[in-house]
């Protein structure tokens, strides 16, 4: 088995990254952008410089803002490539724990819910704390989560949890700023029509799942991996697959944030992660995942929610994912 971790970084080799290039069975790739410094390549690491990447041939290469954390679609690409049979997503600052793995991509435990969003942060943890894009409007709702042992079902992507600066919106931070550790509780999956955001901090996907893996590169940074993400919960019911989480498997040690510039940066999730949501459930996806991922952004093109621009990236990807797949 094929196995890749993805980082993308504009920073020197940082502990985490040592740490994941030293993963027995995996193979790092840090995508570079124009502020990235050099790193060496290993056996087991390899560095995508922006020369590197155009020699790649990529329609999407060319597309791709510089100075954007969508550079990791390159990276994405690269793998599948390559031959990737799960590609893992993280960050530069989230360090593996000692007891860092990775699960198979089936759960029998499912959460039992019927609200529309769940706020699986709860489950881990008696915190009051909420990923970031979870509607700010149910924050506080009270929910009864609960796990059920069912007939094993088929994960497609596992978001894992991230101690001591996990993953939060600007409002957590300027309100609370609490680091937390979350309990280590078993894996669950989500139910059919239940929604939780998730991000690509700690986050494995399956080849099956591979093209929902593009990051829209026309919204900002602290929204890309979460739009992301709400098209991919629904479009991995649609294939007959799940999203899962489990505990923390790294921590992080953020690098410095203006906080009110990341505010600015999650308007996008404050105001449009309902409306979003709403319009993936009023389709009927008849295709492959390509086919409707494409059908999913022409939809909030038409509701005004994604920019013309992003077909055309999301065309690229769709045009390099075919040649590579």
């Amino acid at each position: 088995m094929k196995k890749f971790i993805i980082i993308t970084t504009i920073n020197e080799k940082t502990r985490a990254v040592c740490e994941f290039e030293r993963r027995p069975g995996w193979h790092t790739i840090v995508v570079g952008d124009r502020k990235s410094k050099p790193i060496r390549n290993s056996e087991s690491l390899t560095f995508l410089s922006l020369d590197d990447q155009r020699k790649l041939g990529f329609h999407l290469t060319e597309n791709l803002p510089l100075n954007h954390y969508t550079r990791k679609n390159i990276g994405y690409l690269y793998a599948i490539r390559e031959g990737a049979d799960v590609i893992y997503d993280t960050d530069d600052d989230n360090v593996p724990n000692p007891d860092w793995k990775t699960e198979g991509f089936t759960c029998e435990n499912s959460l039992q819910c019927h609200d529309i969003w769940i706020n699986v942060y709860r489950y881990f943890t008696r915190d009051y704390i909420w990923p970031r894009g979870f509607p700010l409007d149910q924050i506080n709702q009270d929910q009864a989560l609960t796990v059920e042992k069912t007939l094993p079902v088929k994960i497609g992507v596992w978001q894992g949890l991230v101690d001591n600066d996990p993953d939060v919106d600007a409002i957590y931070r300027l309100i609370l700023n609490k680091p937390v550790k979350f309990d280590r509780r078993k894996a669950i999956a989500l139910p059919v029509n239940s929604f939780c955001p998730f991000n690509s901090q700690n986050t494995l996907w399956s080849k099956e799942a591979f093209p929902l893996l593009y990051l829209p590169a026309t919204t900002s940074f602290r929204f890309t991996d979460i739009l992301r993400g709400l098209i991919a919960q629904k479009l991995l019911w649609v294939s007959g697959m799940h999203l899962g989480f489990h505990q923390a498997t790294v921590s992080q040690n953020r690098s410095h944030h203006d906080l009110m510039n990341d505010f600015r940066e999650e308007v996008e999730c404050y105001l449009n992660t309902t409306t979003i949501v709403d319009v993936l459930q009023g389709i009927d996806f008849p295709g492959n995942a390509l086919e409707n991922l494409c059908l999913a952004y022409q939809r909030l093109h038409a509701g005004r929610l994604v920019s013309a621009d992003e077909l055309l990236f999301l065309d690229a990807w769709r045009k390099d994912l075919e040649q590579v797949l």
